[in-house]
């Protein structure tokens, strides 16, 4: 049985490109949902929930569709890293980051109306960053701009100048966890 049209319920250029490498036609409509960070919750319960808000917020739109949200945030020493509000907090996230090993978790959310079927899981890859300068950290930023990146950095731009090594999945600190993802869609 092929796939139900696919619609991503988020705005994200990495997320596009990511499901056009690996092949998928889909459709895109943002959802309109602020993403919250509750301290009750654990890091993963918060990507699922965002990740699950975003679905909701933009399958009833869609009910032939299988809709994904999808949710990033940097996690390090318990704390979630959302994505920095100017460049001070951006340099400050680079900063605390610079040498050490963070945690990316993605929460991935799944639904299809039609079948009356959702699932999500979450993904959780480990990243270790060289050391890096003030002036160098500032210079990466420059070139990639870190505004809309959680944790201030965009791996797939990296090129080994602030990434040492990656645990896990590359994809999921890209932003989507394109091994999973394809195992999830499989199986349904």
């Amino acid at each position: 049985m092929p796939l139900p049209p696919l619609v991503l319920a988020s705005a994200s250029p990495r997320r596009r490109e990511l499901l056009r490498e690996h092949g998928y036609t889909f459709s895109v409509e943002p959802a309109d949902v602020a993403e919250s960070a509750p301290p009750h919750l654990t890091p993963g319960e918060i990507v699922l929930r965002n990740a699950r808000a975003k679905v909701r917020a933009v399958a009833p739109k869609h009910p032939d569709a299988l809709v994904l949200g999808v949710d990033t945030e940097v996690v390090f020493e318990g704390e979630v890293f959302g994505k920095p509000a100017n460049l001070a907090a951006a340099l400050a996230m680079a900063k605390r980051l610079t040498g050490r090993t963070h945690e990316v978790h993605t929460g991935v959310w799944l639904h299809h109306a039609a079948t009356c079927r959702e699932w999500g899981f979450v993904e959780v890859s480990r990243v270790q960053f060289r050391r890096l300068s003030d002036a160098q950290i500032r210079a990466y930023h420059a070139r990639i701009g870190p505004l809309d990146k959680a944790g201030a950095y965009a791996a797939q731009e990296d090129g080994g100048e602030l990434i040492e090594r990656v645990e896990g999945s590359f994809t999921n600190v890209i932003g989507l966890p394109m091994e999973a993802l394809a195992a999830a869609l499989t199986e349904f």
